[in-house]
């Protein structure tokens, strides 16, 4: 996934909203999002190669999004996946626990990465950097994360969308009720333009950083959008199965609590 933007406690009623786009090889089987673990419960995509996932929420309300640093070195095609990093942080109760999780572990035992780690309360980035792995904590409002680090305007996506995303966002129909504005949210996702870059992939006919990308054997693969309301079980997932510019969303499974108040029993 290469684009992510989160609205971190920008609103009271709907402390976290997270939009995505996952670009990857279009080659690379995968799955629309389904449950990944009943215990705890975990939705989200999968990858059929290596079992992992690029963007998933758990039953205790946690968000986890991987994205992919630029190696300088190249890819170590012998690194366990990041995707299965993500679903490890998903199984911690917190987001501050799924953070601190990330961190203990060794960073040269994946390739580089960013993995966003969210909830109501909490919002956290773990950096891979040359091996090292490094917690930054978010502070509430609008921010982006690509391949580079988090709201770096150095990226031509930030740089075009960033202010795209935050006059959306402080619209008081958005901050009211942001599920009822996704086809806008949906648009901006769709994006394929960038100032910075004039450039134009003449097989593909797409800018090389535009958001909806289109680049031949590699591209935008999946969209999606989850809203975290307020109340514990207001929870809006929607995914798209395509280039968001092609393909229309649609509600996607949310994590059960079921199971969680089966195993903790009546009180």
């Amino acid at each position: 996934m290469c684009t992510l933007a989160i609205y971190f406690q920008t609103s009271p009623q709907w402390p976290m909203v997270v939009a995505a786009n996952r670009d990857e090889f279009l080659d690379r089987p995968a799955s629309d999002p389904t449950t990944l673990s009943e215990d705890p419960c975990i939705v989200g995509g999968k990858d059929l190669r290596a079992g992992g996932t690029w963007l998933g929420i758990n039953e205790y309300g946690v968000v986890a999004g991987l994205l992919n640093r630029r190696a300088a070195t190249g890819v170590n095609p012998e690194a366990r996946s990041r995707g299965l990093l993500c679903l490890d942080a998903l199984k911690q109760r917190t987001a501050m626990e799924a953070a601190h999780y990330a961190r203990s572990q060794r960073g040269n035992d994946y390739n580089p990465f960013n993995l966003l780690i969210a909830s109501r309360e909490d919002a956290w980035v773990a950096y891979d950097r040359a091996g090292q792995i490094e917690l930054v904590r978010l502070a509430p409002g609008l921010h982006m994360l690509t391949n580079l680090d988090l709201d770096d305007f150095e990226c031509p996506r930030i740089s075009r969308a960033y202010e795209r995303f935050a006059e959306l966002g402080g619209r008081d129909g958005f901050r009211r009720d942001p599920v009822a504005m996704r086809s806008a949210l949906g648009a901006l996702l769709a994006d394929h333009n960038t100032e910075l870059d004039s450039r134009i992939d003449s097989a593909a006919g797409a800018r090389p950083n535009s958001l909806c990308l289109h680049l031949g054997r590699y591209g935008t693969r999946s969209s999606s959008m989850i809203f975290m309301g307020a109340a514990p079980d207001t929870v809006a997932h929607f995914f798209a199965p395509g280039p968001p510019c092609q393909t229309g969303y649609a509600p996607a499974v949310i994590p059960s609590r079921t199971a969680a108040a089966h195993r903790q029993g009546p009180r």
